[in-house]
């Protein structure tokens, strides 16, 4: 059976996940949300910047394309190339949408950390996605939970993110 999903005019959805534990205490790398770096606040454990909103967006990114960008393709960049800024991997996870041609019209995360408190920064952080994503503000969301020290995350070991996106066809 043939699929038909760029012939109907709907959008379709993803979500991607990831989290990271925070580096040990008196490590100097510093957190960055959404392209943004937080002062005063430890940065995240990973081999590249360890921005959990942007490696949930480039994994929700790749729900659509089937073609994942974390892991091998992330690694070689970072590992083999220096390139730790997770930026790069969203802009090619981007250029995978448009080859498919498929616009965003729509990206919403949630974001659990118990640290740093996230309700004054997500302006800053939205504004951010938005420009990387070449979004109107309008069409990124942050919602924010402490997660009341259920979890991990929720005791402020690190900090989890999952993003949801609605794309459609662009006509052809």
């Amino acid at each position: 059976m043939q699929n038909n999903f760029k012939q109907n005019n709907y959008s379709i959805q993803a979500i991607g996940q990831d989290s990271h534990r925070f580096v040990e205490e008196g490590d100097p790398k510093v957190l960055v949300l959404g392209g943004v770096e937080i002062k005063d606040c430890s940065g995240l454990e990973g081999n590249s910047d360890a921005d959990v909103l942007l490696h949930a967006l480039t994994n929700a990114i790749s729900g659509i394309t089937c073609k994942p960008i974390l892991g091998t393709v992330a690694d070689e960049l970072c590992l083999k190339r220096g390139i730790t800024d997770s930026k790069a991997y969203l802009e090619l996870a981007l250029a995978d949408l448009a080859d498919l041609n498929y616009e965003i019209l729509h990206i919403s995360f949630t974001v659990q950390a118990c640290r740093p408190k996230l309700l004054p920064l997500i302006p800053e952080i939205r504004k951010s996605i938005a420009q990387i994503t070449e979004l109107d503000l309008k069409q990124v969301m942050i919602t924010a939970t402490s997660g009341e020290g259920l979890t991990d995350v929720g005791r402020g070991e690190g900090i989890e993110a999952f993003c949801v996106i609605s794309v459609i066809p662009l006509s052809e």
